[in-house]
C-alpha cells in the first residue's frame, strides 16, 4: 500500500515549480495549435512553428533540470 504522506509530498513537489508548469502549459498549447493547423500551413510557416516549438521544448528541459525555483 502507498504511504499517503509520500503521495502528498510528491504532489507538492510536482506543483512547486510554477515556471516549469507554465512552460509545459505553453508547450502543450503550441502542440495543439500546430496539430489543428498543420494541414493548412505553408511549408515555411510550418517550419517556423516547428522551430518555435523546438525552442520552447529546450526551455522546458532547462527549467526541468534547474529544479524548483528557490
Amino acid at each position: 500500500m502507498t504511504n499517503p504522506t509520500t503521495l502528498t509530498e510528491q504532489f507538492a513537489h510536482r506543483r512547486s515549480n510554477f515556471i516549469l508548469r507554465a512552460l509545459i502549459d505553453e508547450m502543450l498549447e503550441q502542440v495543439r495549435e500546430l496539430d489543428r493547423h498543420s494541414a493548412t500551413m505553408a511549408p515555411d510557416e510550418r517550419a517556423r512553428a516547428e522551430l518555435a516549438l523546438d525552442e520552447l521544448m529546450a526551455r522546458v528541459r532547462r527549467a526541468a533540470l534547474k529544479g524548483p525555483a528557490a
